[in-house]
């Protein structure tokens, strides 16, 4: 019987996601711990001890500097060389909303050439104006070497955020794409990329980009919140899908959502 995973799921100053995110990866087989980032940073819990490490969503230090500016600026001052040593391990690194904001500021993503000091992308004010509480359609690359959407070809999310636009200058976004770390776009209903279509892309990211892995895949961060997809009652659609499986006289499989799959492939990283 293969060990089940350690997982670190960060909680603290205005996080609000460590509850479900804890729960999604139990769900995917996995041992889920909620640490305040000032038992880590104070030594209480070593970094060393899991597989995993998780940034969750939510507004830390309430975003008053940027979203997850602060967050990014206390860890890389009290556990930069232990981030970057996780990272060399070959585990695993997640980072959803707030934490996607978080990863991008630390320069753990994109990570090109490398380089996991480096910050050359960002996630800025939606294009809209405003802050969006919706569900998204999700197109996965399947070139990408992202283990986290392994087997993936689409996926409805919800979204939550006010500051979710990716941006990057011209030659960082070629060298993204030439080298798969694309991940996860927004897309139509269909599964085509949104194309800038609002509200399919509700931020105005370039090229639609709602995710992006580092070059080994093992670093990845999304906005959409695929620990909010942990049933299928979560979907806003699920009373026509169970009407249509009836119509149809099929049984879904499984009560579990989709956005479990994400937290599957990360604990089956280590599984063999």
């Amino acid at each position: 019987m293969s060990v089940k995973p350690n997982v670190l799921v960060l909680t603290g100053f205005g996080l609000n996601c460590d509850h479900e995110t804890a729960y999604a990866f139990e769900l995917a087989g996995a041992v889920a711990n909620r640490v305040h980032i000032n038992t880590l940073i104070g030594g209480d819990v070593r970094l060393d001890d899991f597989q995993i490490l998780v940034f969750g969503g939510g507004f830390s230090w309430g975003d008053d500097h940027g979203a997850g500016v602060i967050q990014a600026l206390r860890l890389k001052t009290n556990l930069g060389d232990r981030l970057l040593a996780f990272v060399a391990a070959d585990k695993l690194v997640m980072g959803i909303c707030n934490g996607f904001q978080t990863l991008v500021n630390l320069g753990l993503l994109p990570g090109i050439d490398g380089d996991y000091t480096c910050r050359s992308v960002a996630l800025t004010n939606n294009d809209c104006g405003n802050f969006r509480d919706q569900w998204v359609h999700l197109a996965v690359n399947p070139d990408s070497p992202c283990i986290f959407t392994r087997g993936i070809e689409t996926l409805d999310l919800p979204v939550r955020h006010g500051e979710g636009k990716f941006y990057a200058d011209d030659k960082t976004i070629q060298t993204l794409s030439a080298g798969n770390q694309i991940a996860l776009r927004y897309a139509l209903p269909d599964g085509r990329v949104a194309d800038g279509t609002f509200p399919h892309n509700p931020n105005g990211s370039l090229m639609d980009i709602a995710g992006i892995c580092d070059p080994s895949g093992r670093v990845f961060g999304l906005m959409p919140h695929p620990e909010a997809y942990n049933h299928v009652t979560n979907h806003p659609a699920w009373t026509r899908r169970l009407e249509m499986d009836k119509r149809r006289g099929t049984v879904p499989p499984t009560t579990v959502g989709e956005g479990i799959r994400v937290f599957e492939n990360a604990v089956a990283y280590f599984s063999g």
